[in-house]
Formats: C-alpha cells, structure tokens, sequence
C-alpha cells in the first residue's frame, strides 16, 4: 500500500512538473515576443511544440509570431522564409487538430501577407483562398470573436480597394465585441487576442 501511495504521489508530482515547465515555457515565449525578440519567441514556441506532441496551440505561436511579423518585412527572400517556416507550424498544428477556426484564421492571415507584399502578384491568386477560408471558419465557429474580426477587417480592406462602402463591416466588427465580452477560450493560452484591436476599428469607423 505504501508502495503504490508512492507510485501515486510521484506520478502526481511528475504531472504537475510537467504542466509547470509548459507553462513556464509559454510565459517565457510571450515575455520575449513582448520585449521584441520575435525570433527567440518562435524558436521557444517550437520547442515546446516538439515536448508537447498532442498540444497545437505552441505551433500556432510559433506560426503567429511569423506571420505577423512579415507584414512589415520589404526583403521578398526573408518575407519567403518567415512565411515557409510559419506554414509548417500551420500545417503541424493542423494534424493535432483539423478544422480548426483559429488555424483558419491563422492561414488566411498568412495569405493576406503575401497579398500585403505584392498584390499585383499575389492578389488575384490568394484573395479567393483568403475570403474561403474565412467562410469555412465562419460556419464552423460562428461565435469566436476572432473569425468575425479578421473576416470583416479582410472585407473592409476588399472594399476598400474596390470603391466601396465599409460601413456594413464596421457593423460586424462591432459585433465581434459582442462576442469578446462572453467569449471563453477553449484551453490554457488558447488564442484570445483582438478586443483591442476591435476596439480600434470601431473607433475609427465612427470618426
């Protein structure tokens, strides 16, 4: 009896060192991707990645941390390599866990850099795949703030480009903080970003 009260208590205990070294990891990335040191961010996302092999959320950083940094990049061969790197976390992150908006949203995102880039060369290629994927995550996740957000900010941009009125999408971005108020994510450091910038939309919609 002893023996397996044994057993228990270091089960237990190498349970909760692991659940405190991936936290701690994660900590760790965010801290370095806020004091700006993205690429030590997105190699740390990647090897917690690797330690934790049923987890997609640390691919999705790692992928995140890529894309978002590209739209600023001029350098089309560092734009390609940010770009290739963070579509293998997309697509690592999508085996653990398909049809998943977040990761929809993610890959869309990545498109739209591209597009961002050159829209001359990559516009009329990418920009049908971009408006799909936002659908698809639209009819499997109709509620998550962030799909309603980056949809309407892609079709603001479209109208924008276009001639158009954007008003009828500033109404769907306001929706989407509808959303964020009740809006719960689905695990530990599962994505929860864009109140913010939602707000900021909305406050440039009304001036």
């Amino acid at each position: 009896m002893q023996k397996l009260a044994l057993i228990i208590a270091i089960i237990a205990s190498s349970l909760a060192s692991a659940q405190s070294n991936y936290q701690t990891g994660m900590q760790k990335a965010f801290s370095l991707w806020q004091d700006n040191q993205p690429l030590e961010a997105s190699n740390l996302f990647e090897r917690i990645a690797s330690a934790e092999s049923d987890n997609w959320i640390p691919y999705y950083y790692a992928a995140q941390v890529n894309v978002l940094k590209s739209f600023n990049e001029k350098d089309k061969g560092i734009l390609e390599a940010q770009l290739n790197k963070a579509q293998g976390f997309i697509d690592s992150a999508n085996q653990l866990s398909p049809d998943n908006a977040e990761l929809l949203v993610l890959q869309a995102q990545l498109h739209t850099a591209w597009i961002a880039f050159d829209g001359a060369a990559y516009g009329m290629m990418l920009s049908p795949k971009v408006a799909s994927l936002y659908s698809k995550a639209q009819a499997i996740a109709p509620t998550n703030p962030r799909v309603m957000l980056a949809k309407a900010e892609w079709d603001m941009g479209s109208a924008r480009f276009f001639g158009q009125d954007t008003a009828p999408f500033c109404k769907d971005v306001e929706k989407s903080l509808e959303l964020f108020a009740t809006f719960k994510p689905s695990a530990e450091f599962a994505p929860s970003w864009g109140e913010e910038r939602a707000k900021q939309i909305v406050e440039s919609c009304n001036k």
